[in-house]
């Protein structure tokens, strides 16, 4: 009898079975097993030409895959890339695009710096010292008063937001003072900021207006009623 035709042991077709664990990394997984084993048999053809045309034809599978990347920029480039990694940088065939390398995947990127530049008043937010390192830079006139008052208020403004008490204006100069490095000094100065009260009443306001729009209910339409007539108990 033909061995093609013949008949499997179950035995041994449970003994000899593949698990994934037992199987070789997936370098990039998203495009599957089967994808991996083109590559790696494409890496083992020793004839240039027949080697290029293999990888050609993967790239062309790879695309088909991935839908999406068609409108991306560079989609052939990013493919071409994926391509080389997934060989493990084993692959010598003729690219259209610059061949990465391992040691340029390899390199780690710079730490980000913690955007926090000065945490010692919070409630202030960052904006505010981005304000007052630009009033700063400003000359003495009237434009710069009138912002470092605008400041003065806002800070004073985000202050009761977050402490829900009252708050003299001396509080809010010290602060100013302090943040500017002692540049902006309004300590000895017959400036007086917006009352207390108006910025909670704004503040409140502003509170209920943020929470009503999330727990606003929605408008059924009556057409979605079925055109039915409430009910009334006198009827």
């Amino acid at each position: 009898m033909n061995s093609k035709y013949q008949k499997e042991n179950a035995n041994d077709v449970v003994h000899h079975m593949e698990y994934n664990a037992e199987r070789p990394h997936l370098i990039i997984p998203e495009y599957g097993r089967h994808l991996q084993k083109l590559i790696d048999q494409a890496t083992l053809i020793e004839s240039d030409e027949e080697r290029n045309k293999a990888a050609k034809y993967i790239i062309q599978v790879m695309g088909t895959l991935n839908p999406h990347l068609r409108d991306v920029p560079d989609f052939q480039h990013k493919l071409w890339d994926q391509l080389f990694i997934m060989s493990d940088f084993k692959l010598n065939v003729e690219s259209p695009y610059p061949i990465p390398s391992r040691e340029v995947l390899q390199l780690k990127p710079e730490p980000l710096q913690y955007p926090q530049n000065f945490p010692k008043y919070r409630y202030y937010g960052n904006n505010i010292k981005y304000m007052i390192d630009v009033a700063n830079k400003w000359e003495e006139g009237e434009m710069k008063n009138a912002l470092v008052k605008v400041i003065a208020n806002h800070m004073k403004k985000s202050y009761l937001s977050w402490n829900k008490d009252t708050v003299k204006d001396d509080v809010i100069f010290e602060h100013l003072y302090e943040l500017s490095g002692g540049k902006l000094n309004l300590l000895h100065s017959s400036e007086e900021l917006i009352n207390t009260s108006d910025l909670l009443r704004t503040n409140k306001r502003m509170s209920n207006k943020i929470n009503a729009g999330a727990g606003q209910p929605k408008i059924q339409n009556k057409k979605n009623q079925g055109g039915k007539k409430p009910f009334n108990k006198k009827q």
